[in-house]
Protein backbone atom coordinates (compact mmCIF):
# COMPACT_ATOMS: atom_id res chain seq x y z
CA UNK A 1 0.00 0.00 0.00
CA UNK A 2 2.62 2.31 -0.60
CA UNK A 3 0.40 4.71 -2.52
CA UNK A 4 -1.66 4.87 0.16
CA UNK A 5 1.01 6.68 2.28
CA UNK A 6 2.86 8.70 -0.26
CA UNK A 7 3.38 11.78 0.64
CA UNK A 8 1.32 14.69 -0.72
CA UNK A 9 3.58 17.39 -1.51
CA UNK A 10 2.85 21.27 -1.09
CA UNK A 11 3.93 23.50 -4.60
CA UNK A 12 4.66 26.99 -4.79
CA UNK A 13 2.45 28.24 -7.93
CA UNK A 14 5.24 31.10 -8.90
CA UNK A 15 6.60 29.18 -11.79
CA UNK A 16 8.31 32.00 -13.73
CA UNK A 17 11.43 31.67 -14.97
CA UNK A 18 14.29 34.24 -13.74
CA UNK A 19 17.19 33.90 -15.95
CA UNK A 20 18.55 30.49 -15.75
CA UNK A 21 17.15 29.64 -12.25
CA UNK A 22 13.29 29.17 -11.22
CA UNK A 23 11.13 29.48 -8.32
CA UNK A 24 11.15 26.85 -6.22
CA UNK A 25 8.09 24.39 -6.94
CA UNK A 26 7.95 22.15 -4.03
CA UNK A 27 7.90 23.08 -0.33
CA UNK A 28 9.72 20.50 2.10
CA UNK A 29 9.16 21.19 5.76
CA UNK A 30 12.22 21.54 7.90
CA UNK A 31 13.13 20.24 11.58
CA UNK A 32 12.15 23.46 13.66
CA UNK A 33 11.66 23.46 18.13
CA UNK A 34 10.30 20.49 19.01
CA UNK A 35 9.03 19.42 15.03
CA UNK A 36 10.75 16.61 12.89
CA UNK A 37 9.16 15.74 10.26
CA UNK A 38 10.71 12.06 10.29
CA UNK A 39 8.25 11.09 12.98
CA UNK A 40 5.35 12.49 11.13
CA UNK A 41 2.29 9.89 10.83
CA UNK A 42 -1.00 9.33 9.18
CA UNK A 43 -4.52 8.30 9.84
CA UNK A 44 -5.77 7.84 6.73
CA UNK A 45 -8.79 5.63 4.50
CA UNK A 46 -8.60 3.68 2.29
CA UNK A 47 -10.73 1.35 0.06
CA UNK A 48 -10.43 -1.03 -3.11
CA UNK A 49 -12.71 -2.12 -5.97
CA UNK A 50 -11.70 -4.26 -8.51
CA UNK A 51 -13.24 -6.78 -11.38
CA UNK A 52 -12.63 -9.95 -10.37
CA UNK A 53 -12.23 -10.96 -14.53
CA UNK A 54 -9.72 -7.98 -15.18
CA UNK A 55 -11.83 -6.69 -17.01
CA UNK A 56 -11.32 -2.91 -17.22
CA UNK A 57 -14.24 -0.16 -17.56
CA UNK A 58 -15.28 3.27 -16.61
CA UNK A 59 -17.83 2.19 -14.09
CA UNK A 60 -15.07 1.01 -11.72
CA UNK A 61 -13.46 4.40 -11.68
CA UNK A 62 -16.73 5.70 -11.16
CA UNK A 63 -17.36 3.18 -8.37
CA UNK A 64 -13.62 4.09 -7.00
CA UNK A 65 -14.55 7.79 -7.01
CA UNK A 66 -17.92 6.57 -5.12
CA UNK A 67 -15.47 4.79 -2.20
CA UNK A 68 -13.31 7.46 -2.18
CA UNK A 69 -16.09 10.49 -1.57
CA UNK A 70 -18.13 7.61 1.32
CA UNK A 71 -14.69 8.09 3.07
CA UNK A 72 -14.60 11.74 3.90
CA UNK A 73 -15.09 11.23 7.13
CA UNK A 74 -11.29 9.95 7.35
CA UNK A 75 -10.42 12.79 5.55
CA UNK A 76 -9.66 15.98 7.07
CA UNK A 77 -9.48 19.77 6.07
CA UNK A 78 -7.02 22.81 7.37
CA UNK A 79 -8.24 26.51 7.95
CA UNK A 80 -9.37 26.17 4.38
CA UNK A 81 -12.42 24.05 4.85
CA UNK A 82 -12.30 23.68 0.40
CA UNK A 83 -8.78 22.06 0.65
CA UNK A 84 -8.47 18.63 2.16
CA UNK A 85 -5.38 17.14 3.48
CA UNK A 86 -5.15 15.04 0.02
CA UNK A 87 -7.03 12.65 -1.91
CA UNK A 88 -6.28 10.35 -4.91
CA UNK A 89 -6.67 6.95 -6.54
CA UNK A 90 -4.68 4.34 -8.05
CA UNK A 91 -6.11 3.08 -11.26
CA UNK A 92 -4.94 0.47 -13.68
CA UNK A 93 -3.03 1.94 -17.18
CA UNK A 94 -6.28 3.31 -19.10
CA UNK A 95 -4.58 2.34 -22.64
CA UNK A 96 -7.84 3.29 -25.29
CA UNK A 97 -7.83 6.31 -23.29
CA UNK A 98 -4.18 7.63 -23.65
CA UNK A 99 -4.58 6.23 -27.26
CA UNK A 100 -7.27 8.66 -27.72
CA UNK A 101 -6.11 11.55 -26.26
CA UNK A 102 -2.28 11.58 -24.95
CA UNK A 103 -1.30 13.36 -28.12
CA UNK A 104 1.50 10.84 -28.11
CA UNK A 105 1.91 9.31 -32.19
CA UNK A 106 2.25 5.32 -32.59
CA UNK A 107 1.79 4.40 -28.48
CA UNK A 108 3.58 0.93 -28.34
CA UNK A 109 1.26 -1.76 -27.49
CA UNK A 110 -0.01 -2.15 -23.96
CA UNK A 111 2.77 -3.01 -21.55
CA UNK A 112 5.27 -1.51 -23.77
CA UNK A 113 5.09 2.00 -22.38
CA UNK A 114 5.15 3.63 -19.12
CA UNK A 115 3.42 7.00 -17.39
CA UNK A 116 5.06 9.12 -15.06
CA UNK A 117 2.63 11.30 -13.23
CA UNK A 118 4.63 14.31 -12.59
CA UNK A 119 4.41 17.52 -9.85
CA UNK A 120 6.34 20.05 -10.71
CA UNK A 121 9.79 19.73 -12.85
CA UNK A 122 9.52 22.94 -15.09
CA UNK A 123 13.09 23.45 -15.98
CA UNK A 124 14.02 19.73 -15.16
CA UNK A 125 12.84 18.19 -18.62
CA UNK A 126 16.49 17.29 -19.63
CA UNK A 127 17.43 15.69 -16.26
CA UNK A 128 14.43 13.35 -16.31
CA UNK A 129 14.70 12.67 -19.76
CA UNK A 130 18.78 11.55 -19.32
CA UNK A 131 18.09 9.37 -16.57
CA UNK A 132 15.24 7.55 -18.81
CA UNK A 133 17.40 7.16 -22.01
CA UNK A 134 21.01 6.28 -19.92
CA UNK A 135 18.93 3.35 -18.00
CA UNK A 136 17.30 1.94 -21.16
CA UNK A 137 14.31 3.89 -22.08
CA UNK A 138 13.07 6.48 -24.70
CA UNK A 139 10.87 9.53 -24.41
CA UNK A 140 7.70 9.30 -25.91
CA UNK A 141 6.48 12.82 -25.15
CA UNK A 142 4.95 14.83 -22.76
CA UNK A 143 1.42 15.16 -21.38
CA UNK A 144 0.02 18.48 -19.75
CA UNK A 145 -2.78 17.17 -18.09
CA UNK A 146 -6.44 19.36 -17.83
CA UNK A 147 -6.80 20.18 -14.41
CA UNK A 148 -9.63 22.33 -13.59
CA UNK A 149 -8.41 24.88 -10.34
CA UNK A 150 -11.50 26.59 -9.98
CA UNK A 151 -13.27 23.36 -8.24
CA UNK A 152 -10.62 22.82 -5.45
CA UNK A 153 -9.89 25.25 -2.43
CA UNK A 154 -8.40 28.60 -2.21
CA UNK A 155 -5.14 27.12 -0.35
CA UNK A 156 -4.93 24.34 -2.78
CA UNK A 157 -4.97 26.63 -6.06
CA UNK A 158 -2.68 28.91 -4.51
CA UNK A 159 0.04 26.52 -4.06
CA UNK A 160 -1.13 23.99 -7.22
CA UNK A 161 1.70 23.19 -9.53
CA UNK A 162 2.14 21.81 -13.32
CA UNK A 163 0.65 18.34 -13.53
CA UNK A 164 2.34 16.62 -16.29
CA UNK A 165 2.75 13.18 -18.27
CA UNK A 166 5.87 11.72 -19.07
CA UNK A 167 5.30 8.83 -21.58
CA UNK A 168 8.31 6.13 -21.47
CA UNK A 169 8.98 3.99 -24.58
CA UNK A 170 10.11 0.28 -22.82
CA UNK A 171 9.98 -1.84 -25.99
CA UNK A 172 13.69 -2.14 -25.38
CA UNK A 173 12.95 -4.46 -22.88
CA UNK A 174 12.68 -8.35 -22.81
CA UNK A 175 9.28 -8.10 -20.63
CA UNK A 176 6.91 -6.50 -18.76
CA UNK A 177 8.63 -7.31 -15.72
CA UNK A 178 12.41 -6.06 -17.05
CA UNK A 179 10.80 -2.69 -17.78
CA UNK A 180 8.70 -2.36 -14.87
CA UNK A 181 12.00 -3.49 -12.66
CA UNK A 182 13.49 -0.55 -15.02
CA UNK A 183 10.70 1.87 -14.02
CA UNK A 184 11.71 1.65 -10.19
CA UNK A 185 15.53 2.44 -10.79
CA UNK A 186 14.98 5.46 -13.26
CA UNK A 187 12.21 6.53 -10.70
CA UNK A 188 14.75 6.51 -7.60
CA UNK A 189 17.55 7.74 -9.74
CA UNK A 190 15.36 11.06 -11.18
CA UNK A 191 14.46 11.29 -6.99
CA UNK A 192 18.35 11.41 -5.75
CA UNK A 193 18.69 14.02 -7.88
CA UNK A 194 16.58 16.09 -5.90
CA UNK A 195 14.94 17.85 -8.08
CA UNK A 196 12.87 20.39 -8.38
CA UNK A 197 9.47 17.42 -8.88
CA UNK A 198 7.28 15.01 -7.36
CA UNK A 199 6.67 11.76 -9.14
CA UNK A 200 3.12 10.22 -7.99
CA UNK A 201 3.93 6.95 -10.20
CA UNK A 202 5.51 5.42 -12.68
CA UNK A 203 5.07 2.44 -14.45
CA UNK A 204 3.34 0.63 -17.18
CA UNK A 205 0.59 -1.00 -15.29
CA UNK A 206 -1.11 1.63 -13.25
CA UNK A 207 -0.98 5.40 -12.76
CA UNK A 208 -2.02 7.45 -10.01
CA UNK A 209 -4.27 10.99 -10.08
CA UNK A 210 -4.19 12.52 -6.64
CA UNK A 211 -3.67 15.85 -5.34
CA UNK A 212 -4.41 18.21 -2.12
CA UNK A 213 -7.83 18.00 -2.27
CA UNK A 214 -11.25 16.63 -0.55
CA UNK A 215 -12.29 14.08 -2.00
CA UNK A 216 -15.19 15.18 -3.75
CA UNK A 217 -12.85 17.22 -5.61
CA UNK A 218 -11.40 14.91 -7.34
CA UNK A 219 -13.07 14.37 -10.49
CA UNK A 220 -14.03 17.29 -10.90
CA UNK A 221 -10.34 18.90 -10.69
CA UNK A 222 -8.91 16.11 -12.90
CA UNK A 223 -11.37 15.86 -16.13
CA UNK A 224 -9.68 12.89 -17.33
CA UNK A 225 -10.93 10.81 -14.94
CA UNK A 226 -14.91 11.58 -15.99
CA UNK A 227 -14.13 10.32 -19.68
CA UNK A 228 -15.88 7.09 -20.63
CA UNK A 229 -12.78 6.15 -22.50
CA UNK A 230 -10.91 5.93 -19.10
CA UNK A 231 -11.20 2.01 -17.80
CA UNK A 232 -9.43 0.19 -15.02
CA UNK A 233 -9.87 -3.10 -14.01
CA UNK A 234 -8.84 -1.86 -10.32
CA UNK A 235 -8.87 0.99 -8.19
CA UNK A 236 -7.44 1.91 -4.82
CA UNK A 237 -8.52 4.77 -3.16
CA UNK A 238 -6.73 7.22 -0.55
CA UNK A 239 -8.43 9.71 1.88
CA UNK A 240 -5.53 11.71 4.11
CA UNK A 241 -5.95 12.57 7.14
CA UNK A 242 -2.59 14.29 8.32
CA UNK A 243 -2.95 14.16 12.28
CA UNK A 244 0.37 15.49 13.75
CA UNK A 245 1.71 16.41 10.33
CA UNK A 246 1.96 18.90 7.59
CA UNK A 247 -0.45 18.36 4.84
CA UNK A 248 3.18 18.33 2.39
Amino acid sequence: MGFAYSPLIYFNLNLTKKGKNMEQQIFRQQPQGLYDPRQEHDACGVGMVADLNGRASHDIVTKGITILCRLMHRGAAGSDPETGDGAGLLLSMPDEFFRAKSGVKKLPEAGKYAVAMIFGGLGAEKDVEDVIRAEGGGVLGWREVPVVPEKIGRTARKNMPVIRQLFIDGRNFEDNAAFERKLFVMRRQIEKRKLDLYICSMSSRNIVYKGLLLATQLEQFYPDLDDELFRSRLAIVHQRYSTNTFPT
